[in-house]
């Protein structure tokens, strides 16, 4: 029985040496990791969520792969800044300040990707558009700009699973991220972010209602 004991005490060890506070202090660990093509969780101003560079196929994958999720499912993308978002999808028909008005905040917009994308043609392939997130929350907004590219990010929890509010929740999952980035219970709920589709000009569909109104 001690000898179980001992190992599961290990067990607790190493996956609390994956845990580490979601401040600007442990951006650059975190932003590394991407580059490197890995996974991490981070708090976001809605719901904990997965997340990798979005131009990496093998890190994509390893996010399907985590939560068990059908390929066929599409992944969203998050930026640092709404002036990031024209690099990875068709913005020119909005009205002038509407992106800003929405954005930093609980929404994901779905755009067109256009053929001026610089996404790779590996995420979400056969979808000629994208969600695109600005969280209003400054550690992954950090780590964002800091990766040079776009973030694939989806929730941290299994597919069907409740929402993920706290790293408790999904403890399960912890082992497969390179970091789990702690920023306390985030006190949106578990709804995540309303999904508005702007693909059309001069229309707009809800396509999820989320947190507020919005995730």
């Amino acid at each position: 029985m001690a000898l179980n004991v001992e190992k599961y005490d290990v067990g607790v060890e190493n996956k609390l040496e994956l845990i580490r506070s979601a401040t600007e202090s442990n951006a650059d660990e975190a932003i590394e990791a991407l580059k490197a093509g890995k996974v991490i969780a981070v708090p976001t101003d809605t719901l904990y969520g997965f997340a990798c560079d979005a131009c990496s196929s093998e890190a994509v994958n390893r996010i399907y792969d985590i939560k068990g999720r059908k390929h066929t499912s599409p992944l969203a993308i998050c930026v640092g800044d709404v002036s990031d978002i024209e690099h990875f999808a068709v913005t020119d028909h909005l009205p002038h300040g509407l992106l800003d008005s929405l954005l930093p905040g609980p929404v994901t917009i779905v755009l067109g990707r256009g053929e001026s994308s610089i996404l790779e043609k590996s995420l979400n392939p056969g979808l000629d558009s994208i969600g695109v997130r600005v969280p209003d929350s400054d550690f992954i907004r950090i780590i964002a700009r800091g990766s040079g590219s776009a973030l694939a990010l989806t929730s941290a929890n299994l597919s069907g699973q409740p929402s993920s509010v706290s790293i408790k929740d999904f403890e399960n999952l912890w082992e497969h991220c390179a970091y789990v980035y702690e920023g306390g219970v985030l006190p949106a709920g578990r709804a995540g972010s309303t999904v508005v589709d702007l693909t059309k000009p001069g229309k707009y569909r809800i396509l999820r209602p989320g947190r507020c109104g919005y995730h």
